[in-house]
Formats: C-alpha cells, sequence, structure tokens
C-alpha cells in the first residue's frame, strides 16, 4: 500500500514533470488554452467578469473556488488594487486575495493588466498547481496538505499566521502531535507553542521543510490509517479552503452579485 509519504515523495521528487502531466490532461489544457487565448482581449475588471470561463479560471488558479459567488466582494477586491494600506485585499488576512490582485492588477495598471507575464503564464502554472494538489487530495487529503504546507508556509511570517489558516494548522499540530482541543486553546498560547516547536527559518531551507514534510506525513499516516477522515474537511468543497466568519462578514456587507 502506498504511504501518505511515498505518495508525497513520489509527487515531489521531479516537481516539474508531475506539474507537466496536470498540464496534459485534457481538461486542464483546454481551459489552459481558452485562458491563454482570451484573457489578452479583457481590458477591464468588467470584461473581466462578463467571461465565466476567464473568471473561474483566474480564481481557481488562487486557491478561489469557494468565492467564485461572491462577484460583489471580488469586485471590491480588484477594484481597490493593492497599492494603499487601506485597500479592501490588505485588511482581509487571506493573501490569497493580495495574489489574485498582483496576477490582475487592473488597479496599477487598467487596460495592460492583463498583457504581463503574471496574467499569463503566472496564472496558468498557479492553475496546474492548484489542480496538482487537488488532484493529490482525493487520494489522500494528507498527501494535498503536505503539498500546500511546502507551498505557502515558506510565506509565513509568524506562528500567528500559521494558525490563522487552517491547513497549515492542522500540519502544525499533526507536527507537534498536539489534541484537537489544542486548537481551542487561548490562541497567543498556541502562538507561542506553535514558535518553540517549529524554528520559522527552517520553512525557508528546502531540505529542512523536506524533513518536516517527512515527520508530517509519517505521523499523519499514524493518525489517520483506521479513520473515516473527510478529505475535504479543511480545503472546503474544492479550492482548499472553507470561508472563514470574518469572510462572510464582509460580504454580507456588500450587495452580492455581479455579472
Amino acid at each position: 500500500m502506498t504511504t501518505t509519504f511515498t505518495s508525497y515523495r513520489q509527487i515531489t521528487a521531479d516537481l516539474t514533470t508531475s506539474l507537466k502531466r496536470v498540464t496534459e490532461k485534457p481538461d486542464v489544457a483546454r481551459e489552459t488554452e481558452y485562458y491563454l487565448a482570451h484573457i489578452g482581449n479583457v481590458k477591464s475588471i468588467e470584461d473581466f467578469f462578463a467571461d465565466p470561463r476567464l473568471y473561474d479560471y483566474a480564481m481557481k488558479a488562487h486557491g478561489l473556488e469557494d468565492m467564485g459567488y461572491a462577484k460583489a466582494f471580488m469586485r471590491k477586491v480588484l477594484t481597490e488594487g493593492v497599492a494603499s494600506d487601506d485597500a479592501f485585499a490588505n485588511k482581509l488576512s487571506d493573501s490569497r486575495y493580495t495574489d489574485l490582485v498582483k496576477s490582475l492588477n487592473f488597479a496599477a495598471d487598467g487596460a495592460t493588466a492583463t498583457a504581463s507575464d503574471k496574467a499569463r503564464k503566472g496564472v496558468t502554472e498557479k492553475y496546474a498547481r492548484q489542480t496538482l494538489e487537488q488532484d493529490a487530495g482525493e487520494d489522500n487529503a494528507g498527501v494535498r496538505l503536505a503539498l500546500y504546507f511546502e507551498r505557502m508556509a515558506p510565506g509565513v511570517t509568524n506562528a500567528f499566521g500559521l494558525l490563522a489558516d487552517e491547513a497549515l494548522a492542522q500540519v502544525v499540530r499533526t507536527i507537534m502531535q498536539v489534541p484537537e482541543a489544542f486548537a481551542a486553546a487561548d490562541i497567543d498560547k498556541q502562538a507561542d507553542a506553535v514558535s518553540k516547536a517549529i524554528d520559522l527559518k527552517d520553512l525557508q531551507d528546502p531540505q529542512k521543510m523536506s524533513k518536516l514534510m517527512e515527520r508530517f506525513t509519517a505521523l499523519w499516516e499514524l493518525d489517520h490509517a483506521t479513520s473515516n477522515y473527510d478529505p475535504l474537511a479543511l480545503f472546503g468543497t474544492q479550492s482548499g479552503f472553507g470561508i472563514s466568519s470574518d469572510l462572510l462578514l464582509s460580504i454580507n456587507t456588500l450587495k452580492l452579485g455581479g455579472r
């Protein structure tokens, strides 16, 4: 039987080849071809929302499929950009929104926003990586968590950043071997415990990250070998996340809709 660690290593040992296999899947190739053929025609935020296939592709590429319905929310994210500290995306704790703006920066670049390499190659590479992680999660949620942690954790600057993302926090709790009740403890105490258990500098070192993921996948295998663990519990239905309460509150202050 293929273990969580073995599956993870099979993917990451030659990540370029793993991603290439994903891009060659007929559905991925078809959607990517459409995106590249049409994104250059988009000159405004209105144009972007007017084409559901382009919109859905970009949302998935940034792990935001679960927020696809909230078009008024997403319109505000894109309209305000990221240049100002007061911009809507910068007020959200989730970096996926600022990443989307940086890929399709209509606020800063206007009609030329979709001509950049970030808007084209950058988005298609993100789409392939998201698909790779989702496909891995269909067989083993632990593999998806490891791939996600490997991609996202290096950008985290403090323990609170690890705890704010439930998927990252689940990896951390597994590595630390603490009970689920740990998640209900005072957040400052959680952060202090995480800081003592994990040196954030190690997340910047590929070799140390690999060792950390070896530990995680081995412990995940032990913890979930006979359980009926729901692989989508941490990741929402598709994209890799659920919708947090603070986002729901923000969404409720906006009129949902848009084209």
